[in-house]
């Protein structure tokens, strides 16, 4: 039994880049379908579709990202609130992450966003991951 799907889903992707992997595939929660949407957004990702697979468990696939020189888009991707200790912060504290070069991906009451957006319309959250 997994505790933290958000991490074992992060971890998968950072393996399958250390690989130069094309596809990563994710176990399926809601909240790695959030974070995907955002690191999508910010183009750390290509894409991801969701995939029902035997048993009604869903599998994720992600299509990584890569650069001219085929390193990976993502240099780290780290989960900062866990099951143990959840990490929260106010919107003020959420206002840039390595001088704005990384994203802090925030779940708020108005769903999983990056921290500009949170910062944006004032709210805050528990930290999911960083991304840079």
């Amino acid at each position: 039994m997994m505790n933290d799907i958000i991490a074992d889903a992060l971890t998968r992707i950072r393996n399958a880049a250390l690989r130069k992997l094309e596809v990563a595939t994710l176990l399926h929660s809601n909240a790695v379908v959030g974070i995907l949407e955002v690191l999508q957004q910010k183009e750390y990702i290509e894409s991801f579709k969701v995939i029902d697979g035997e048993n009604n468990k869903k599998t994720v696939q992600v299509t990584l990202k890569y650069d001219d020189n085929d390193t990976s888009v993502i240099n780290e991707i780290k989960r900062v609130s866990k099951p143990g200790r959840r990490v929260y912060k106010s919107f003020s504290e959420l206002k840039n992450f390595k001088n704005g070069y990384g994203t802090i991906i925030v779940t708020t009451n108005k769903g999983i966003i990056a921290n500009d957006e949170a910062y944006a319309s004032k709210v805050g959250g528990e930290l999911l991951c960083t991304v840079w």
